[in-house]
């Protein structure tokens, strides 16, 4: 498969705001308000959307709402990552009807020891291409929030403040 010059470009940015990247796969740094490192996300596209392999740590134990943003840019309190990415114009959740956000991702659950590994689908997604591609303009990110995502409330699922984030493509400016 040939890389174009857009693709090199687009690699050497990622590079240089320590992100693993390949055609296929990539790895973020999720990081909290205070800028410590609170694990990293794998991201691999796959035949059925993005498989997204995280390995977290030092978050509070418990419940929490983890959603992709539409904006790849993590200034705390990560509001700046906008709202969850919904390319399709849906409600939020997956108990409404009318719902989902294509970003809309199952809550995680933290135990008392202080690490967790998930492996969460995002099948309504892709990196490069395809149904939903994060990699566009803007990029995305990942978002953690303080409280679980009720899976019904709009526009988000009254998850709370958001905790700890990590960009999915090029940081917008």
């Amino acid at each position: 498969m040939k890389i174009g010059v857009v693709s090199m470009a687009t690699a050497f940015c990622f590079a240089l705001y320590g992100v693993a990247f390949s055609a296929d796969s990539m790895t973020i740094p999720l990081k909290n308000a205070k800028g410590e490192s609170v694990g990293e996300a794998k991201l691999t596209q796959t035949p059925n959307g993005v498989l997204i392999q995280a390995t977290l740590s030092k978050l509070p134990a418990g419940e929490h709402g983890f959603h992709i943003h539409a904006i790849g840019k993590c200034e705390p309190p990560f509001t700046s990552a906008g709202d969850h990415f919904n390319p399709d114009m849906k409600q939020h959740g997956y108990l409404d009807p009318k719902g989902r956000h294509a970003g809309d991702l199952p809550n995680i659950y933290m135990p008392e020891s202080g690490t967790l590994k998930v492996d969460i689908l995002a099948a309504q997604v892709g990196l490069n291409d395809g149904q939903n591609p994060l990699l566009d303009k803007d990029g995305a990110a990942l978002v953690i929030h303080a409280k679980p995502d009720d899976y019904q409330s709009q526009p988000s699922g009254d998850a709370g403040e958001r905790i700890a984030c990590g960009v999915i493509g090029t940081p917008a400016p």
